[in-house]
Parts: C-alpha cells; sequence; structure tokens
C-alpha cells in the first residue's frame, strides 16, 4: 500500500511540476534571431511638438496594447531639445512589423502628423545579448 500511494504521489508531483513548466515561457520564448530592432531619428517642426507627441503617445499605447507582434514602441525626446524625438521600436519579426504598418492606428499617426516632421531616418540595429531582453521584462512586472 505504502508503494501504491509513493507512486501516486510522484506522479502528482511530476504532473504539477510539468504543468508549471509549460505555463512559464522559457528565457528563449522572448528571444528571436527573426526579431526587427531599430530607432526611428525623428526632427518635428517646433511649432507642432505638443501635437505630434499627443498623437505618437496615442500610436505607441495602441500598437502594444493591440498588436502581439509589435513587442515596443517607446518614444522619447532629448531632454534639451523635444524637437528631436527617438522612438525604439522592436517587433517580433518582419510579419509583425508589416502588419503594424496597415493598422488604423498607424495609418491615422502617419497622416495626422505628415505635415510635423521635419525629417525621419530609421536605423537598422541589432541587439548585442539577447539574453537580457527577457530580464528586462521581467523586471517591469511583465
Amino acid at each position: 500500500m505504502k508503494i501504491k500511494g509513493s507512486v501516486y504521489l510522484i506522479l502528482l508531483v511530476t504532473m504539477i511540476c510539468q504543468s508549471c513548466r509549460q505555463k512559464q515561457p522559457s528565457q528563449n520564448s522572448f528571444i528571436s534571431d527573426n526579431m526587427m530592432i531599430r530607432i526611428a531619428e525623428i526632427e518635428i517642426e517646433p511649432d507642432y511638438i505638443d501635437e505630434y507627441i499627443v498623437i505618437l503617445k496615442e500610436e505607441a499605447e495602441a500598437s502594444v496594447r493591440l498588436e502581439a507582434g509589435v513587442i515596443s514602441i517607446y518614444p522619447m525626446v532629448q531632454k534639451e531639445n523635444p524637437t528631436q524625438v527617438r522612438i525604439l521600436e522592436i517587433y517580433a519579426n518582419e510579419q509583425g512589423y508589416k502588419t503594424h504598418l496597415q493598422t488604423p492606428h498607424f495609418k491615422h499617426y502617419k497622416t495626422a502628423t505628415a505635415n510635423m516632421v521635419k525629417s525621419l531616418k530609421l536605423i537598422e540595429m541589432s541587439a548585442l545579448d539577447k539574453q537580457v531582453m527577457p530580464q528586462i521584462f521581467k523586471k517591469l512586472g511583465q
């Protein structure tokens, strides 16, 4: 009887461990060699900076909230020169980026800000340490 109970206990513990392992994404599930990372360097016409920032913040929030392929749209401005905007863009893959370009919120952003943007430069980036990204998101509580 003790052996039978021990076998059931071992099976139960094994099933619980398997269940926990399946529910927790591995650190590698965040990491993809196909991930697209870029920095957008944008200069805004000074008269439009406040209006531009409102539209950009709406677009960034909607992109991260609604799109599975968007990992980050993180806009920033230079403290000393708020007409200089930088956006850290991270997409799960090229398809995530292409899908993003077709969304209503991105199309609205592009058309509504077209006359506000003085210059735009997209800089393709590569992660030096792909293992650190899951740690960043874990630290942020996600």
